[in-house]
């Protein structure tokens, strides 16, 4: 009899080299392992640089373990004869193969995909760079901060006559590189189980951006350019933007869906003629903003609990803010039926000796 409460592994067996260093590749992976993968981490000498990143002084090295939990580790010299015949004798065994060098890095170590996929046939090579393997910028230096900025969400952020404001998060290394190389490595081992054949994949962060800018795309195509602080999802409609309260803190407000929007506007007493006016209606964002300055962030919240009216405080991710529970969902990045416990991170080269290597 099965046991439910077992963890489902449907990548056991799935056999994951992985070159990438930082955030993109290494998050990739440590989903895969997650689902059951083995995932051996090829590094430098040096090790990761993420290794060595610290995002305060105190910083013990957290980013790394977290994205490298349940990998193995092998340090070698990529560019020596001995370096570049472990990964050929490896390649023999290997599913998947993840890199995050420049275009033509692999290449120059002997270790690109038109030399190793006659080796392993069914190979499933996926490359993650910045701007692509191939076009104008293919060699640019990039990091997330870079891609954001040319895709255009740092300025449709950015209030006109303001100074930009430097994202929170790392939308084109996670949603744009890692979530994208997870996604066709799965289709293409898909793919290979169904008929067999390899794949090369080329995941490029900047181009993946586009898709958050979906709804500024009619507009585009009729030549017209989104504008910041003036478009349905950059703060030019009173149902979806933010408000200040009476404390100075602030709600998220994001009723577009008529009954939220109607029960909204009854709660905080909104004048019945601006209930039905224009979304992009100055007068009702107006009228709605000297409400919500009228009471305290926590007023609001205890009025709106239970009401179905998508308002939030605008919160800081301080400690303990989030119930047990919580901490329990975001414990993994898969579901937790097909997560394992995972091991913690490895020591820079600990498996150099189980393939004969030293450290």
């Amino acid at each position: 009899m099965s046991d439910d409460k077992a963890p489902w592994q449907p990548l056991a067996g799935v056999r994951v080299l992985d070159f990438s260093t930082y955030l993109p590749g290494p998050l990739a992976s440590l989903m895969l392992a997650e689902a059951g993968a083995e995932v051996l981490k090829v590094e430098p000498p040096g090790g990761d640089p993420m290794r060595h990143l610290r995002v305060r002084s105190d910083d013990d090295g957290a980013l790394f373990d977290m994205l490298n939990r349940g990998k193995r580790s092998v340090s070698l010299n990529l560019k020596s004869a001995a370096g570049q015949a472990f990964v050929r004798e490896q390649i023999r065994d290997t599913d998947v193969l993840i890199e995050q060098f420049r275009p033509g890095v692999m290449q120059r170590l002997g270790c690109d995909y038109a030399v190793l996929s006659p080796l392993k046939p069914d190979l499933i090579y996926c490359s993650i760079t910045g701007y692509g393997q191939s076009g104008p910028d293919a060699h640019k230096a990039g990091h997330d901060l870079n891609y954001q900025t040319e895709a255009g969400l740092v300025a449709l952020a950015t209030p006109p006559g303001a100074a930009p404001v430097l994202p929170s998060a790392l939308f084109a290394d996670i949603a744009a590189g890692a979530y994208p190389a997870l996604t066709n490595i799965l289709l293409a081992l898909m793919q290979r189980d169904a008929g067999g054949q390899g794949a090369c994949l080329d995941i490029a962060m900047a181009d993946n951006l586009s898709p958050f800018l979906f709804w500024a795309y009619p507009g585009l195509a009729q030549g017209r350019a989104p504008e910041a602080a003036a478009e349905l999802f950059t703060g030019g409609n009173a149902r979806y933007r933010f408000y200040g309260t009476a404390d100075n803190a602030w709600m998220a407000l994001a009723p577009l869906e008529e009954p939220f929007w109607q029960r909204f506007c009854e709660l905080i007493a909104l004048a019945p003629e601006l209930r039905d006016a224009p979304a992009d209606s100055q007068d009702c964002a107006d009228a709605v903003e000297a409400i919500m300055r009228t009471k305290s962030a926590a007023a609001w919240e205890a009025l709106f609990a239970g009401e179905d009216v998508c308002c939030s405080r605008v919160c800081l991710p301080t400690p303990g803010a989030l119930p047990p529970e919580a901490y329990q969902r975001i414990n993994t990045l898969v579901s937790s039926r097909f997560t394992q416990s995972l091991a913690p991170a490895p020591a820079l080269g600990e498996a150099n000796a189980d393939y004969g290597m030293a450290p």
